[in-house]
């Protein structure tokens, strides 16, 4: 059994190009397509076998594209666990407007799953042998998904007393009740963030006491928050820091920097790494993403070059 797993309900075959402008009617005459493995815990995984991580990607996947994303995997050599669904993997598609620098991704909503298909994923995660550290869930639900899935699986690992640190990067009703049920770490975005509490959070004051209150509340036990280019926030129970964001240009767009943040994030903590010291290797990553196009994702050597670069994250001082 793998240390970590990576689970990707919603897996996507993505494919980017360039544009020189986008514009409507007129047909868009478009570079070379480049096509890769996506959906979040697939990109996590990638990001993972990169840094020498024993990972395995689970995933469901279904048709044409579905075989395709498995053989891109298998071409990257991350070992995948993917159960065969009735319905076919979606495509997403992203152009980058050379003109601009500016990045239009068209984001499908993927095959309905049939309650056998969604249950034997449950079934089969909550009842590892020998179960693995972290298991990272990543991504939206499918079509026919119970929105409380990943609600239904922290349940399910803690009823079978299973070790595994729960991670649920997701967003709207799926994360709500995910936080409901408990996890180890949650990534939500600023805007995530905002939908939970109900509050503007305009100032990073707010960002961190946000943050900060998901772990007291026992919501998770970390809170990992993705601020684009205003860096990212670590609350834990040990304290909460702030990092900013490194001067990378998105020229090439920002498709799967929220997923490289958190790859490297959790292989830090991992290994052993203290809270601030694993935000820094993940805004690190978020950043090496920038340097590729399409869903290239971070390269290790990128990530291990610009963690130099990250300041020490600063200690925010909480409210009593």
């Amino acid at each position: 059994m793998p240390a970590l797993i990576t689970l990707t309900l919603n897996p996507a075959l993505d494919l980017a190009t360039t544009t020189a402008q986008v514009a409507p009617t007129h047909k868009l005459r478009c570079g070379p397509v480049q096509r890769f493995a996506g959906g979040g815990g697939i990109n996590v995984a990638r990001v993972l076998q990169r840094l020498g991580a024993d990972v395995t990607a689970w995933a469901l996947a279904g048709g044409a594209a579905g075989a395709q994303v498995q053989q891109l995997l298998a071409d990257e050599g991350v070992p995948t666990a993917l159960q065969p669904i009735a319905g076919d993997t979606r495509e997403n598609f992203s152009v980058v407007e050379t003109g601009t620098g500016q990045e239009f991704r068209f984001v499908l909503p993927g095959p309905t799953l049939q309650p056998a298909e969604w249950q034997g994923c449950l079934d089969g995660l909550a009842r590892q042998t020998t179960p693995p550290r972290w298991l990272i869930a990543s991504g939206s639900l499918p079509p026919g998904t119970p929105e409380d899935f990943y609600a239904r699986l922290a349940r399910a690992l803690a009823l079978q007393g299973a070790p595994t640190r729960l991670v649920v990067d997701t967003s709207g009703p799926p994360l709500a009740a995910a936080l409901q049920a408990g996890v180890a770490l949650a990534k939500p975005s600023l805007r995530e963030l905002r939908e939970l509490v109900q509050q503007p959070l305009e100032h990073a004051a707010d960002w961190c006491t946000a943050a900060q209150s998901l772990v007291r509340s026992g919501a998770a036990e970390t809170v990992a928050l993705s601020l684009g280019e205003q860096g990212a926030v670590l609350a834990t129970r040990e304290g909460v820091w702030q990092a900013p964001a490194l001067n990378v240009p998105a020229t090439t767009g920002t498709t799967g920097a929220g997923d490289c943040f958190l790859a490297a994030l959790v292989w830090a903590l991992d290994r052993g790494d203290a809270p601030a010291e694993a935000l820094r290797w993940g805004v690190a990553a978020g950043a090496a993403a920038l340097l590729h196009p399409g869903t290239t994702l971070a390269q290790a050597d990128d990530v291990q070059r610009l963690v130099r670069s990250v300041p020490a994250p600063v200690a925010f001082t909480p409210q009593p």
